[in-house]
């Protein structure tokens, strides 16, 4: 065989092995843990149209945002807001220092195990429970409190610690967001200072791609140098109509996809759908009783009522997670 002859051979030998690979690639499923249908097409057309150069549906990576709601969305949200739990030891470990709290609600029910009525006002209770439990310390002593708290703490029905109660399909879709060119954030109502001690780790979000709710923080000069305080008093609520807010204050795009499960992720959706191109508005429905949740229009906590019918209305996507995932929560750690 003359040289020319191996040269030929040899690249056809390397232009196979380049297809195959290729085709393995495209082949290679992104989304293990979604069933095939309408739900996980939409994502996978949606992820496909703006990242095709030279087509009308192409977007620049500088503009691929995708902002989730977390509470419902990215991890669980039943009984109770998990940020609650945290709150509701945080009043147990505080109580010897404030013995009115044996007799002052919602601090009396907490502390005798009646959560119920603990949270029957609401979230203005709730809200009064935060501001006694958070403030008065620095953002690093909460930042260490929160860090002991997550890795800890035991959700009451699953007994699995609360990073493993997010859900895999979701973690999936991050990862292949983000392998496409995305920016994601988290756009929730929880506490801010909350979140951002374990969301890159558990969700691969750095904190500053993390908005939430948030208190006014106080700057203080003290002997060790200068420290933020967080003080009892409400800053910002990053719910409904505040989460557009609180996207164009800190983000400085609309974003192109967006990702809730509630009435109270709505007006994100709507803000992200009233944007020019292409759009992705996907709403996360718990219809799986057996495996995690089933809930909606009636729930107290995580509604989903008017968000569920602009959804079907318009053509949003609606992820039934009973249909449409194949598993709920990661694998269990050894």
């Amino acid at each position: 065989m003359n040289m020319k002859h191996r040269i030929q051979k040899l690249t056809s030998l390397v232009l196979m092995l380049s297809f195959s690979a290729l085709a393995a690639a495209q082949n290679t499923d992104a989304l293990p843990s979604w069933n095939e249908g309408k739900a996980k097409q939409s994502i996978v057309d949606f992820v496909a149209t703006v990242t095709k150069p030279g087509t009308a549906g192409f977007v620049a990576p500088a503009e691929r945002i995708a902002t989730f709601d977390n509470d419902g969305t990215l991890w669980a949200e039943q009984p109770m807001y998990f940020q609650a739990f945290f709150v509701f030891d945080r009043i147990k470990t505080l109580a010897p220092q404030h013995p009115e709290w044996q007799t002052q609600e919602p601090f009396a029910s907490v502390l005798k195990g009646d959560l119920k009525s603990a949270l029957a006002g609401g979230e203005r209770a709730l809200l009064q429970m935060v501001m006694a439990t958070h403030a008065g310390m620095t953002n690093e002593e909460f930042e260490s409190l929160v860090k002991t708290w997550i890795e800890t703490a035991r959700h009451p029905i699953s007994q699995r610690p609360y990073t493993e109660m997010v859900y895999q399909p979701m973690l999936e879709l991050l990862s292949y967001l983000r392998a496409n060119g995305f920016k994601t954030y988290i756009v929730s109502g929880g506490g801010i200072e909350f979140m951002r001690p374990w969301t890159e780790k558990v969700y691969g979000i750095p904190p500053e791609q993390v908005i939430g709710s948030s208190g006014k923080l106080k700057f203080e000069m003290r002997t060790n140098g200068p420290v933020l305080v967080k003080l009892p008093e409400v800053d910002f609520i990053d719910d409904k109509e505040g989460k557009p807010v609180a996207i164009a204050k800190h983000i400085g795009r609309r974003p192109i996809a967006a990702f809730g499960n509630s009435d109270g992720d709505l007006q994100m959706l709507q803000w992200t759908v009233a944007g020019s191109g292409p759009r992705l508005a996907l709403y996360l429905h718990h219809t799986d009783a057996e495996r995690e949740f089933a809930y909606d229009r009636k729930s107290s906590i995580g509604r989903l009522d008017q968000g569920l019918d602009q959804a079907l209305a318009k053509g949003w996507t609606v992820v039934d997670m009973k249909q449409d995932w194949k598993t709920i929560y990661p694998a269990t750690k050894k």
